[in-house]
């Protein structure tokens, strides 16, 4: 029987009950294992040089939703309406979407995900929604986190869009930040009805990246059936990582010629 693919789910700290803890929301956990998969918590990490590390060793990366990406870090001021960055997290995400897009590990990233990987690859963000897009909808309207509020579109012919099963749909919304100037290499395939970045793709074949400013995680248990697709897209993707690194465990020993081993 096949072993499940491992995916590497990001965290945060938070002081709970008077001392600094490592959390995520269960739902992404959840959504992973019922997907199929086997989710393991990365915290920030005191030294991002191991991201590579981490990166090698699962078959899927799974960036989630959480504080707003440091402003300095795509050469901004911070506005009165930006949230106080978590720098260690920072560091450590960015490093991991480097290392992740250099091995072409499969990366499910999910609102502050989508961010900090545009952020990684030379994106910015619109730091405040409401304050910088007036006109905008209402990305962050509050209420219960399964309540569909507002219409998706995703390109025809999309990776998102097969992978959701649909190129129009609802979804929930809890957010005040959004991609501005996408990075290089990344392509958007879903917007809002008011242009808002919805959804984003690498436009490397080779490197299979989706990434969705909803929360999909918290969708799993309802009718439609479009985020439970996303996270089963994302299962094939990462078993089929796991498999090109089987085989690679598994091929013959490099011959040697004399006394020069081929490398």
């Amino acid at each position: 029987m096949p072993r499940r693919p491992l995916i590497a789910i990001t965290a945060t700290t938070e002081v709970i009950r008077g001392i600094s803890r490592v959390r995520v929301n269960e739902a992404y956990t959840r959504s992973v294992e019922h997907a199929g998969m086997l989710p393991v918590i990365i915290a920030p990490m005191e030294d991002e040089r191991r991201a590579a590390a981490i990166a090698a060793s699962v078959d899927g990366v799974l960036l989630t939703g959480g504080e707003d990406v440091d402003p300095a870090r795509y050469g901004a001021v911070a506005r009165s309406e930006t949230d106080t960055p978590h720098l260690a997290r920072d560091r450590s995400e960015i490093a991991l979407v480097v290392a992740a897009k250099t091995m072409a590990v499969p990366t499910l990233a999910i609102c502050r995900g989508l961010q900090v990987l545009n952020v990684a690859l030379s994106g910015t963000l619109i730091q405040d929604i409401p304050s910088e897009r007036p006109t905008a909808l209402a990305h962050s309207p509050g209420g219960p986190r399964d309540r569909r509020a507002h219409a998706v579109r995703a390109s025809e012919g999309s990776r998102l869009a097969a992978a959701l099963g649909a190129s129009d749909l609802e979804v929930n919304s809890s957010h005040h930040q959004a991609l501005d100037r996408v990075a290089p290499g990344i392509r958007v395939t879903a917007t809002a009805p008011d242009g808002i970045v919805e959804g984003a793709e690498s436009a490397d074949d080779r490197w299979w990246m989706l990434g969705v400013q909803w929360h999909p995680e918290e969708l799993t248990a309802t009718a439609e059936a479009w985020d439970r697709a996303l996270f089963e897209a994302f299962r094939r993707a990462a078993a089929a990582h796991a498999a090109i690194g089987t085989a690679s465990e598994s091929a013959p020993a490099a011959t040697t010629t004399g006394s020069t081993a081929l490398r």
